[in-house]
């Protein structure tokens, strides 16, 4: 089960998949939700974008606005999606993708004077397993690859190497402690769809600046309704190209799950015994990082 925070603070077929993919355009503008602390930024060329404060805090206060934004691949932003970035005042944007989805989604196109931060956090094989199904456009294949809960069973072992791979470690760390600096600007972090890589950070970081584990997990949580109509589309492109007769089988894919973040955390148990430990000890963050967390964030 998660742990709460008193708990934290003791212890060629694929190419024709590609094209298929690329060719499905997200919806034409984000709309923000309504009745949620979730503020979604409005882009036409992604649609997980979003500001990471508006939660509160156990002591009252709330997690700082206009200071860390966590969101999808960059690539497909149009001149509009710039000048509504350029109004952030970004000073990075961390990008935790690896290099095959960079090369298939293109680089970050980012407004003029934001640093951009490639730190690459391995997907453990999700691309490269996704593109081998959708390009063998077989639906026995397909079947024995995703089917029978083994797509979710694959998300769960992404999830585990959040913990478990030294790499990993050291760049969900970094990206943290960068956060924590005094005076270091407003940041953005992004994986391919905003919703594991980032989905992993934000839930991290929302608990370390002390807001409840429920509103952070309905953070992580929110991906599933942000990418929902997007998400459907390509489904049903992939039908309609003819390289998947039941595209449901990725569905465990582009979701977020309770069981995947569970995943991480019964790795986090067995290999650290608590989450303090694991991101002291795992993610190199000592008491003057996670203080600089909670002053800088929350207020």
């Amino acid at each position: 089960m998660p742990l709460s925070r008193r708990a934290l603070l003791s212890t060629a077929g694929t190419a024709g998949a590609a094209a298929a993919l690329a060719a499905v355009a997200p919806p034409a503008a984000a709309r923000p939700r309504t009745g949620s602390p979730i503020r979604q930024i409005p882009l036409q060329g992604a649609v997980n974008v979003r500001d990471l404060g508006g939660y509160p805090t156990y002591d009252g206060e709330r997690v700082r606005h206009g200071l860390v934004y966590r969101g999808d691949h960059l690539g497909k932003l149009t001149d509009a999606d710039l000048l509504t970035l350029a109004g952030l005042g970004l000073a990075r944007a961390v990008d935790f993708r690896i290099p095959t989805e960079v090369g298939y989604d293109g680089t970050d196109r980012l407004p003029a004077g934001v640093a951009a931060v490639s730190r690459p956090v391995t997907d453990n094989g999700l691309f490269g397993q996704l593109m081998a199904a959708i390009g063998s456009r077989d639906p026995v294949r397909q079947e024995q690859m995703l089917g029978g809960g083994r797509a979710a069973a694959f998300m769960s072992d992404v999830y585990r190497t959040f913990v478990t791979d030294p790499a990993n470690r050291e760049a969900f760390g970094r990206t943290l402690r960068e956060l924590a600096a005094p005076g270091s600007g407003p940041a953005l972090y992004h994986c391919t769809s905003g919703k594991d890589r980032t989905g992993w950070t934000s839930w991290l970081l929302l608990l370390l600046v002390g807001v409840p584990e429920r509103f952070a997990t309905e953070d992580y949580l929110a991906s599933n309704a942000l990418r929902a109509a997007h998400d459907a589309r390509v489904r049903e492109g992939l039908k309609q190209g003819g390289l998947m007769q039941n595209p449901e089988l990725i569905v465990p894919l582009q979701e977020v799950r309770q069981e995947y973040l569970d995943a991480a955390l019964g790795e986090v148990r067995a290999g650290y015994g608590g989450l303090y430990r694991y991101v002291t000890a795992g993610l190199g963050l000592d008491p003057r990082a996670l203080a600089g967390l909670r002053e800088r964030l929350a207020g």
